[in-house]
């Protein structure tokens, strides 16, 4: 297949252009580069573009005429959940505008496959240990609104003309599957904090007192390999006749919480630094980790890498 893969030259992006290429698709990358590297991308197409612009949908439509694109995977987003609650409205010109742009095209070009990049951001803050698929969606931060809403919109394309839909639910990502494509930037807790150490900086914990069992917020961290591997499967699910879900968890089951984390990182690196407990941040949830039930049952995928795995492959991508 030929897979149009927006966000492509992004740290989640090129680790699944590149899973598409080792699996023997074709993969053509849509990026405007405001974060991604073009270097990431090798010898992969590169079509350099704001999805969020008036121009992008005619330049999609020729774009999937010119590669003969069989579908598409849509990574490209505004992420961080503190800037969406500081700036809503950039937050869902964004990454709403980008949908819309990109299921103009598709229809138009007859492009019938879509996967699409959601967020466990999309549960809010379930008050389940496990946050299973059909938990009644109550996003508590723009981030997560337009995620909910993108999904929405996937839905009625479907319903409306055919399209084949997959959302993924990412929970938090992290680590690097291959030392050119590590997260460089720092809006994740991992990079953050490796990036805290080498600045001699202190780690900054957002809340300890948390109802949780050591007073900091729990997340489920996925290896962003093990993420590439579930859109692999994803498309795979596309091409079958019966597909009776559209929206799956990608995580690993497991929460870790954010000291938790931090412990793994000096275990890992073997020596000391400073943590500093500062209030909440606005938008987080306290504790959110994922039922995996019915992708490992569906598209028989799980998760193959643990928090200690993450935590070393991200050490050893970024201390070269």
């Amino acid at each position: 297949m030929k897979i149009l893969v927006t966000g492509g030259a992004g740290y989640i992006g090129s680790h699944v252009v590149r899973a598409l290429v080792s699996a023997g698709h074709q993969a053509v990358a849509l990026d405007d580069l405001s974060n991604g590297k073009q270097s990431r991308l090798g010898d992969t197409p590169l079509i350099q573009v704001d999805l969020a612009s008036e121009k992008a949908t005619a330049l999609l439509v020729q774009a999937f005429k010119d590669h003969s694109i069989d579908g598409v995977i849509h990574l490209a987003a505004r992420k961080s959940v503190g800037e969406s609650v500081a700036n809503p409205e950039y937050y869902y010109q964004q990454n709403l505008n980008s949908v819309t742009n990109l299921l103009v095209a598709m229809r138009e070009a007859k492009v019938m496959n879509m996967v699409f990049s959601s967020s466990a951001a999309t549960y809010g803050s379930p008050e389940v240990a496990q946050v299973a698929e059909d938990y009644n969606c109550q996003p508590i931060n723009p981030y997560g609104e337009t995620k909910l809403i993108g999904e929405w919109m996937m839905s009625s394309a479907s319903k409306a003309w055919g399209l084949k839909t997959v959302s993924l639910r990412y929970f938090n990502v992290a680590g690097a599957g291959f030392s050119d494509l590590a997260d460089t930037g720092v809006a994740n807790l991992i990079p953050i904090a490796f990036n805290a150490i080498a600045n001699e900086e202190p780690i900054q914990v957002f809340g300890s007192d948390w109802p949780t069992e050591d007073g900091s917020c729990v997340r489920d961290y996925i290896h962003v390999q093990d993420l590439a591997d579930a859109h692999l499967a994803a498309l795979d699910y596309l091409a079958q006749e019966n597909r009776e879900y559209s929206v799956f968890n990608v995580g690993t089951g497991t929460g870790s919480s954010v000291l938790a984390v931090i412990d793994t990182i000096h275990k890992v690196i073997g020596k000391d630094f400073a943590v500093d407990l500062v209030d909440r941040r606005p938008g987080d949830p306290a504790a959110l980790s994922a039922d995996v039930s019915r992708i490992e049952s569906t598209l028989g995928w799980k998760a193959k890498h643990n928090l200690q795995d993450i935590v070393k492959s991200h050490y050893l991508a970024t201390s070269n």
